[in-house]
């Protein structure tokens, strides 16, 4: 089996790396990207003989499809913003895709190639991320228990970093992104958009992350569920994150950026010379990140000081009662989750195991079967039921 990963050399790419080259029903992992230095960096580390680097630009269509070649399943892990032309490649090689989401709107995008990738025989699976991609799995899981949904409530709890630390925890434009665009969340059976860092609630997760403060966030679980369990009544679906993963600190120092103007799209004169602000922001913020090699579990799989648990609240009812399913997904000490998900869904799309067409998670992938694969790494779900008495 032979996996393409574009972005392969990037922060969660070389995630997915990862977990590819560790497991045993894979024979080679391309790592497709523009940055080959950094590639090699990654190649390096994880000293596989399955690995291979090929340059690639996304913006070329050859060179993307020459990274595709051969290629049984494609994981997409670049910048969301690629998406739509890396799915009209993979379409146009007949090779399966999935992705780690786009970013709400984008996913609705993506969805509309649906039927041009069934009638070519082709299967995608989309928003596989850890958030989005293991909550609506989670949800789906509940859905496929109730007879029907009135609520399903996202939280992505992330142990916090220490107070000072100014780095980003992911691809810094879409962190700005999720800053700046207003979230989108189901209400009353309509799509709203709130505030950003709105919405603040304290919410307990599983030790040792314990009590969190939570906020809305822009994300693509809230595009899909409610159009994929709409037959079963959902009223509300919400996202709630803390800071991104991030201290709060550097969150405020993004938000006085925001509100000078830094994070706009319009470009500005600046001495005759035409300055995009946002473009200006990204490029000097790109240099606050962790090095690959932090986020890189070592051979022993016990990666750096990280914890993490997405829970998704689905609330409905069964034979007339009603019910709270809690799904709990937790990790602290195995694979980190938003490589490790989208690495088990190009495995799967790898084997056919999803029929031909575009799909959010929750309608192409069984839960259970999931959850098994991620116990693999050291990543566990608990269920719990509440009944209403």
């Amino acid at each position: 089996m032979k996996i393409t990963v574009l972005g392969g050399a990037g922060k969660m790419g070389c995630i997915s790396v990862q977990s590819l080259v560790l497991d045993d029903r894979v024979d080679e992992v391309v790592i497709a990207d523009i940055n080959t230095e950094q590639a090699q960096v990654v190649a390096d580390y994880l000293d596989s003989p399955k690995i291979s680097i090929q340059k690639v630009d996304i913006n070329d269509e050859e060179s993307l499809m020459k990274s595709l070649e051969g290629a049984d399943a494609c994981l997409n892990a670049a910048i969301y913003y690629v998406n739509l032309p890396v799915m009209e490649a993979c379409l146009k090689s007949k090779v399966p895709y999935t992705d780690m989401g786009g970013l709400f709107y984008g996913t609705r995008e993506q969805l509309k190639l649906h039927d041009r990738y069934a009638a070519e025989g082709v299967s995608a699976v989309l928003c596989m991320g850890s958030a989005p991609g293991v909550p609506n799995i989670q949800a789906r899981y509940a859905a496929d228990r109730l007879d029907s949904i009135e609520s399903i409530k996202i939280y992505d709890g992330i142990k916090p970093p220490p107070p000072d630390d100014l780095h980003f925890s992911y691809a810094v434009p879409t962190i700005v992104d999720e800053l700046t665009v207003e979230p989108m969340v189901f209400e009353n059976g309509e799509f709203v958009a709130k505030p950003p860092l709105s919405g603040f609630e304290d919410y307990w997760f599983e030790a040792p992350l314990g009590m969190i403060p939570m906020h809305l966030s822009l994300h693509s679980e809230v595009a899909t569920l409610p159009v994929t369990f709409k037959d079963k009544g959902i009223k509300e679906c919400f996202f709630k994150i803390n800071y991104w993963g991030m201290s709060k600190l550097m969150v405020e120092k993004l938000q006085v950026l925001a509100d000078f103007g830094f994070t706009s799209a319009d470009a500005v004169n600046v001495k005759g010379s035409s300055v995009t602000p946002r473009d200006l922001a990204i490029s000097l913020l790109s240099g606050k990140v962790h090095s690959l090699t932090d986020l890189l579990a070592p051979p022993t799989l016990k990666p750096p000081d990280w914890a993490k648990e997405i829970v998704t609240e689905i609330h409905g009812t069964k034979d007339g009662e009603e019910i709270t399913y809690r799904l709990g997904t937790l990790t602290c000490k195995g694979a980190l989750p938003t490589g490790l998900v989208p690495a088990i869904a190009a495995i799967w799309l790898a084997e056919g195991r999803v029929k031909p067409g575009v799909y959010p998670p929750e309608a192409a992938l069984d839960p259970e079967d999931f959850f098994k694969e991620l116990e693999k790494r050291d990543v566990f779900t608990k269920v719990t039921v509440s009944q209403m008495v």
